[in-house]
């Protein structure tokens, strides 16, 4: 048996490649865990995730392993469930605080609803 000296490099195998890639993919898809929909689509962030809604369908989303659907819209007023409570919110409102969420309405428009919901 030969003893060789460190060279203090280590070498990348194509299997330890592989582990890396498929960690960084790990860690990427948790950072957005949590947010799915139906009827509407997400954006998400750490700690903020952007609600679209389509209008005319039941809506709904999971964010932060909450719930939010969308209720209805009238003019610039947007009626949601999050968490289980009945929001009423109108366009440049402060945010509303349902269950540690912080509940915005970003816009409305005839065919979608734009809800920005934060940690």
């Amino acid at each position: 048996m030969t003893n060789r000296p460190s060279t203090g490099k280590t070498l990348r195998t194509p299997a330890g490649k592989a582990a890396g890639l498929l960690l960084g993919l790990a860690l990427g898809a948790a950072l957005l865990t949590g947010c799915s929909s139906e009827g509407a689509s997400t954006s998400c962030g750490l700690d903020a995730c952007t609600v679209t809604f389509d209008r005319g369908v039941q809506a709904s989303a999971n964010i932060f392993g909450v719930e939010a659907r969308l209720v209805g819209a009238e003019d610039d007023r947007v009626t949601i469930e999050v968490a289980g409570e009945q929001l009423t919110l109108t366009t440049g409102q402060q945010a509303a605080d349902v269950g540690g969420l912080a509940v915005t309405l970003d816009s409305v428009t005839d065919s979608e609803v734009k809800v920005r919901i934060s940690r």
